[in-house]
């Protein structure tokens, strides 16, 4: 339970932190959209690039530090930790990352703010883990109690935390945890829900089940599929073409410049994708917008994770698969009849949680996650034919999952 409660003070102090440097670098904090579209063009491409100057910045001078620090490894992965069962998590490290990714998220850059969250809430939880009289078994757990319990304060979704634990960090092999991570995961959502916001993630109307959900669901898990398959090649190349800068000064300040060029033609690239995805949610983008939205989303993001910007890129994997559902849903009706296609809405909740399957190799994840975060649970069975298509697609092809770690991109 303390795991958990920190996990959400983690959560809203990272949150409130990012809202702070958004405001010193643009004038507003109401989110990212609403203040690139209240500032000149000119003037995103002048703070993307600044950002990422002092992102890389930084992250150059601080691994330098942590390299010298004397406590853990200065590049031990929270997922990396817990599979191992070791809790040294560096603390210089986790300083670093952190304040890199608050110059990077709160400028603009394309990725999410989520990540660094979850990172925070490990790190408080490993830390808690060095400090009490444990046994080892104990202090494992309790590290992926505060992942579990990131993740649901995170994403409003708690079950998702368990879930992305026990199948991508222990392999639903260790009992002794179970317990402990629901209960984490449990107290850090209760905490978020009852004192900082009441609510789904997204909020929208109840979306009807049709019989040709199913149906459709299985054509989009093949195109989603591929979606994902190709946005994991776009970003490895992307890391590969941004490797042969040395200076992470130089590529920080290269990704952020590039996004906020691109931020100057369309606005809706700036930020993790959330007022987007909730605007797809709501029905208020026809297709024309989105798919322009869409091929310039994913391009930032590949820039802005290429680059070595520390963030996730779960919530613009949310964007792309949103988008396109919603895309192929509004072109599906100038070919089929409106009664076959339904609510263009119920196939952006299905992309969202297929391409989240495919780009992380974790479908029981993405589907209780999407579910959870938009309150649509008789959307289930769509939604599970379509991540079982989509993962089945992405890992036929050879695509690598985000580095075994779909929360946080590394730098």
């Amino acid at each position: 339970m303390l795991a958990g409660a920190l996990a959400a003070a983690a959560t809203v102090l990272f949150r409130g932190l990012a809202h702070g440097v958004e405001w010193l670098a643009t004038g507003h904090a109401a989110g990212f959209v609403d203040a690139a579209r209240a500032i000149a063009p000119w003037q995103r491409v002048v703070v993307g690039a600044v950002g990422g100057l002092l992102a890389g910045a930084v992250l150059h001078l601080g691994l330098r530090w942590a390299r010298r620090g004397p406590a853990g490894e200065h590049h031990l992965d929270y997922i990396d930790a817990a599979r191992q069962g070791r809790v040294d998590l560096n603390d210089r490290t986790t300083l670093t990352r952190s304040l890199s990714s608050l110059l990077s998220v709160g400028t603009g850059a394309s990725i999410g703010r989520e990540g660094p969250m979850v990172q925070m809430a490990a790190w408080f939880a490993a830390t808690l883990a060095r400090r009490l009289p444990l046994a080892a078994e104990e202090r494992k757990t309790l590290l992926v109690c505060g992942i579990a319990a990131g993740i649901g304060a995170a994403y409003h979704a708690p079950v998702a935390g368990v879930v992305f634990v026990l199948e991508l960090a222990l392999g639903f092999f260790v009992r002794s945890a179970v317990a402990p991570v629901l209960i984490a995961a449990a107290t850090a959502s209760a905490l978020m829900h009852w004192f900082v916001e009441p609510q789904a993630l997204y909020v929208m109307p109840t979306l009807a089940l049709q019989p040709t959900s199913l149906g459709a669901a299985l054509v989009a898990g093949l195109l989603f599929g591929a979606t994902g398959w190709a946005l994991l090649g776009l970003l490895e190349r992307s890391r590969i073409v941004f490797g042969r800068i040395a200076s992470p000064v130089a590529r920080l300040g290269l990704g952020g410049l590039l996004v906020g060029l691109m931020a100057a033609a369309v606005p809706e690239v700036w930020g993790n994708g959330y007022s987007v995805v909730s605007a797809v949610l709501r029905g208020d983008l026809l297709w024309q917008m989105l798919a322009w939205v869409l091929v310039a989303k994913v391009l930032a993001t590949a820039l802005s994770s290429g680059s070595g910007a520390i963030g996730g890129v779960f919530t613009p994997s949310l964007l792309v698969g949103a988008a396109a559902g919603s895309v192929l849903a509004q072109l599906a009706v100038h070919v089929l009849p409106m009664a076959w296609v339904g609510d263009p809405r119920v196939m952006a909740v299905v992309g969202m949680a297929a391409v989240l399957a495919a780009v992380t190799h974790a479908p029981l994840m993405a589907i209780v996650m999407v579910m959870e975060m938009t309150n649509q649970f008789q959307l289930t069975l769509p939604t599970m034919l379509a991540c079982g298509v989509a993962h089945a697609v992405s890992t036929r092809f050879g695509a690598k999952p985000l580095y075994g770690n779909p929360i946080e991109a590394r730098s």
